[in-house]
């Protein structure tokens, strides 16, 4: 297997996702594997040596979730390399080469069900949750290209009408990246639902 290497790091917002019930807006964190749009959180600004904790504490999540992925690469008997990556407050792993189809599933539920899987191996060594994000393959890099179009013709459709638009339910990653597409439309957005049926609501002007 080729040695991991880990990329350059990248900064990235960290959002909130905001909930409508019966009791009224709750805002609430998403599903941690992409926090789920709604409201900007602001960062609090570090000094040297906070960030340099920040980053030897996501280094190790990535070093914890290789270890996980690269023995359940040998149990399945399946060939792959892996990239680490640190993007803003949280850690990344990608899954690369090979025929890695069946890491991902159709609509990316088997990705889902293994980023939890990985996050779980990073809580049993660390004790602290983890929002490591796992990709396999570039599916999600793939994904969000789609996203971004279907955002961009919603958007044109919401403007176009005047009216509010219900897209189709949607994972707490898909959901971010309309989310994030509406916004910088100028527009906005909001989450109803309870998962698996949850579902961005893009409003008018």
């Amino acid at each position: 297997m080729t040695p991991r290497t880990p990329g350059p790091e990248r900064e990235v917002e960290v959002v909130t996702e905001t909930s409508h019930d019966t009791n009224g807006p709750v805002a609430e964190p998403a599903e941690d594997s992409t926090i789920d749009a709604g409201t900007d959180v602001a960062e609090t600004p570090e000094d040297e040596g906070t960030r340099s904790k920040r980053l030897e504490r996501l280094e190790n999540e990535g070093d914890i979730a290789a270890d996980f992925l690269e023995e359940l690469l040998d149990i399945a008997d399946l060939d792959g390399d892996l990239d680490m990556d640190v993007e803003g407050n949280r850690a990344s792993v990608s899954l690369v080469g090979g025929d890695l189809a069946m890491l991902v599933g159709g609509d990316g539920e088997v990705l889902e069900a293994l980023q939890e899987l990985t996050r779980l191996a990073v809580y049993r060594e660390t004790g602290e949750r983890s929002r490591l994000m796992l990709d396999v393959d570039g599916f999600r890099a793939r994904r969000r290209d789609v996203l971004t179009r279907l955002a961009e013709e919603s958007i044109a459709t919401v403007r176009d009408s005047g009216e509010e638009l219900r897209l189709d339910p949607m994972s707490p990653f898909e959901r971010k990246v309309i989310h994030d597409a509406v916004a910088a439309a100028g527009l906005t957005s909001e989450s109803e639902g309870q998962e698996p049926q949850r579902r961005v609501v893009i409003l008018p002007e």
